[in-house]
């Protein structure tokens, strides 16, 4: 059984340690994969710090992997050694519900095998990417084009296709006035893909501090809403509002920026539950919906289409003993935009 060197959390809101842990031996089917980078996404932290729910120590997270294949298995027909690769929030379904024949892994019946934090079909934990190596079954490795740097496609592996699915499912495009709540992690991917897609793009941020950084990213509009004058202004203006925030927000006044048939949907997960404005929402015949993530195939167009138009995420890169930090930072909105962790200084 090969090892890995990795860093883990012995406890809820324990500093990190470094250490060796186990990976299974590569099987027929199975893609070994030496991990260059991986992302931190605020998910690993509200994990971490059992903040949705107790969970397994000690620790590893990491959903957010980007690498190269180091071996495969003797039934592997779509890798090679060499080939750039990436690791999303899944690494196996029950692929017989309906769900995953349609491709749509990520909603699987049976529910999906998270990369982290998850008991596999072995019965084993699984650890995810703040390791220096995975094993991952092929039908869950995605190619990653020569177009993006593995650092800045990383993050693409949860924040890109989080903001790329909903954004196509409700067809986000020219014509089309999209909302972007929020310019984090999760923002402002979604800024350059709404972009790409060629929809007229507004940030919805709480100031007007990355204003610069959201244009630059291609966004048409730019408007603080810490100004209530905001939703006056904007009221009734848009087709679809993309919400990456994790906190608690006026649902009643956001979604009063929607126009007749407009859709209102959530990718941020705030761990208080949101209340439900009724007469927001029958008046224009608006729509309040939930996404996550997307299924293996939808992740390959992703990646597939962003670098066909140039984008990655905009990454800060940290060593493994910073990790610590780095978590701190993000929780203080400190950090442009994605900490991506370099796992050669492990």
């Amino acid at each position: 059984m090969p090892t890995a060197r990795a860093y883990a959390t012995p406890s809820a809101k324990a500093p990190f340690e470094k250490m060796d842990i186990e990976r299974r031996d590569p099987g027929p089917r199975d893609v070994l994969i030496k991990i260059a980078f991986c992302g931190i996404c605020h998910s690993d932290i509200h994990t971490g710090r059992n903040e949705w729910g107790e969970a397994h120590f000690p620790l590893v997270p990491g959903h957010e992997i980007a690498g190269t294949v180091e071996a495969v298995g003797s039934d592997v027909t779509d890798f090679s050694i060499g080939d750039r690769v990436g690791v999303g929030c899944m690494v196996d379904s029950c692929r017989e519900c309906e769900n995953c024949k349609a491709g749509e892994e990520q909603y699987c019946l049976n529910g999906n095998v998270g990369t982290y934090n998850a008991v596999g079909k072995d019965g084993k934990w699984t650890d995810g990417g703040y390791s220096s190596h995975i094993v991952v079954d092929q039908d869950f490795v995605l190619r990653i084009p020569d177009g993006i740097e593995l650092d800045e496609a990383a993050p693409l592996l949860c924040a890109g296709i989080t903001l790329y699915s909903p954004l196509k499912h409700w067809g986000a495009g020219p014509g089309k006035k999209v909302a972007i709540v929020g310019m984090g992690g999760l923002g402002h991917v979604g800024v350059k893909i709404a972009a790409a897609l060629g929809a007229d793009v507004t940030v919805l941020s709480s100031s007007l501090s990355k204003e610069d950084d959201g244009l630059r990213f291609g966004a048409n509009h730019y408007y603080a809403t810490k100004d209530e004058s905001t939703f006056e202004k904007l009221a009734g203006s848009f087709d679809l509002i993309v919400n990456t925030v994790s906190a608690h927000l006026p649902m009643d006044k956001y979604l009063s920026l929607l126009r007749l048939n407009g859709t209102l949907v959530n990718v941020g997960a705030p761990a208080e539950p949101l209340e439900v404005p009724a007469f927001a929402l029958i008046p224009m015949r608006r729509s309040w919906a939930g996404s996550m993530i997307g299924g293996i195939r939808e992740t390959q167009e992703m990646l597939d289409f962003c670098a066909e138009h140039g984008i990655g995420a905009e990454v800060e890169r940290i060593r493994g003993e910073q990790i610590d930090t780095a978590w701190d930072r993000v929780v203080d909105s400190d950090v442009r935009y994605r900490f991506v962790i370099d796992t050669s200084t492990f």
